[in-house]
C-alpha cells in the first residue's frame, strides 16, 4: 500500500510537469487505469485535480525545472523572518540585503518564466508574467507559514497570506532558537529598550512588505485600466464595423427587393410571351389543317369534274 501511495504521488506529479495542452488528457487516462485496478478512491481523487492555468503551469515549470532559482526564492522568503537573537540585534541593512536578494531572486525566475512560456508557444503577455511574479511573491510570503500551497502542483494563482498572519508569525520567536535565560532585574531596563528597538525592526519589515503589496496593487490597477480602455476602444471599433455592416446588409436588401420585384415583372412577362407563342402555334396548326383539307376538298372536286367530263355524250 505505501508503495502504491508512492507511486500514486510520483504519477501525480508526473501530471503537473507536462506540456499545458497534455494535462487533461494525461489526467483522464490516469484516473480511467486507476478506476479499472479498483483504486476509485485514488481515481476520484486524480479526476479532481484542475487543469493549471497559464500562470499556475509556468511557476510549477518553473519548481520542476529550476529548482535551484525557484528554492532560492524560497530561501530568501524565510531569511526575512530572523531569529529572536538577531531581532534584539538586528540592523536595517540587514532586512534590506533580504529584501534585495529576493527581489534579485523574482527577477531571475521572471526571465526563466518568461523562456518556458516563448519555448512552450504561449504568449509572454505583461498581465500572464505579473500573474506569475504575484504567485512567487505568495509563495515566498506563505513558506514562512505552515500548510502553504504545494509547490509544483499548482492549479490556480496563489494569493499573498493575510496582512495579520504575516504579523503573527512575526511577533513570535523563530522555533529553531532557545528562549534566552530569564533576566536579572539589573538587565530589565536595557533589555526593554532593546525589545521596543525590536518591535520597532518588525514594524519596518512589515510596512515594507505592505508597501510593496501596495505597489504591486497599485502596477495590476494600472494595467487593469489600461486593459479597460483598450476594451472599450475595441468596443467602439467594433460598434463602428457592425453600424456599416448593417448599413450593407440594408442596401443589400433593398437591391435583393428590388431584384426580387424585376424577377417577378419579367417572370410574368415570360409567362405572357409564353402563352401568346402557344395560341399563335394552335392558331398556325389550325391553319395548317385548313389548308390541308382545302387541297383535299379540291382534288376531291377535280377528280369528280374529270369523272363528270369523260362520262358527258359527245356532241
Amino acid at each position: 500500500m505505501v508503495r502504491n501511495i508512492s507511486k500514486l504521488e510520483d504519477e501525480i506529479d508526473a501530471l503537473f510537469t507536462l506540456p499545458l495542452a497534455e494535462f487533461t488528457g494525461a489526467r483522464n487516462t490516469l484516473a480511467a487505469r486507476l478506476k479499472k485496478e479498483g483504486r476509485a478512491n485514488d481515481a476520484d481523487r486524480v479526476k479532481l485535480l484542475g487543469k493549471p492555468s497559464i500562470s499556475a503551469w509556468t511557476v510549477n515549470q518553473l519548481y520542476w525545472e529550476h529548482r535551484d532559482a525557484f528554492d532560492e526564492l524560497i530561501a530568501t522568503g524565510k531569511r526575512l523572518r530572523p531569529s529572536q537573537k538577531s531581532r534584539l540585534g538586528a540592523k536595517a541593512a540587514d532586512m534590506r540585503d533580504s529584501l534585495d536578494a529576493r527581489r534579485e531572486a523574482l527577477t531571475n525566475l521572471s526571465e526563466l518564466a518568461t523562456e518556458l512560456l516563448r519555448d512552450a508557444g504561449h504568449s509572454a503577455t505583461p498581465e500572464t508574467l505579473r500573474r506569475i511574479v504575484t504567485t512567487l511573491e505568495a509563495i515566498s510570503a506563505h513558506a514562512l507559514l505552515p500548510n502553504g500551497p504545494t509547490p509544483g502542483r499548482l492549479t490556480q494563482d496563489v494569493d499573498p497570506p493575510s496582512f495579520e498572519s504575516l504579523a503573527s508569525l512575526m511577533s513570535r520567536p523563530a522555533a529553531d532558537v532557545d528562549e534566552p535565560p530569564p533576566l536579572r532585574k539589573s538587565e530589565m531596563r536595557g533589555s526593554s529598550v532593546r525589545q521596543k528597538t525590536a518591535t520597532a525592526g518588525e514594524v519596518r519589515r512589515i510596512e515594507e512588505f505592505r508597501q510593496a503589496k501596495i505597489a504591486a496593487a497599485k502596477a495590476s490597477l494600472q494595467e487593469a485600466k489600461k486593459s479597460v480602455a483598450d476594451a472599450r476602444a475595441r468596443v467602439q471599433t467594433l460598434e463602428s464595423a457592425q453600424k456599416k455592416a448593417y448599413a450593407k446588409v440594408k442596401e443589400v436588401e433593398k437591391h435583393k427587393r428590388q431584384a426580387e420585384s424585376l424577377l417577378e415583372k419579367a417572370t410574368a412577362a415570360y409567362d405572357d410571351v409564353t402563352l401568346r407563342a402557344e395560341n399563335v402555334d394552335a392558331e398556325v396548326r389550325e391553319a395548317e389543317q385548313a389548308v390541308d383539307d382545302a387541297k383535299q376538298t379540291v382534288e376531291e372536286a377535280t377528280k369528280e369534274l374529270e369523272s363528270l367530263l369523260r362520262s358527258s355524250p359527245r356532241s
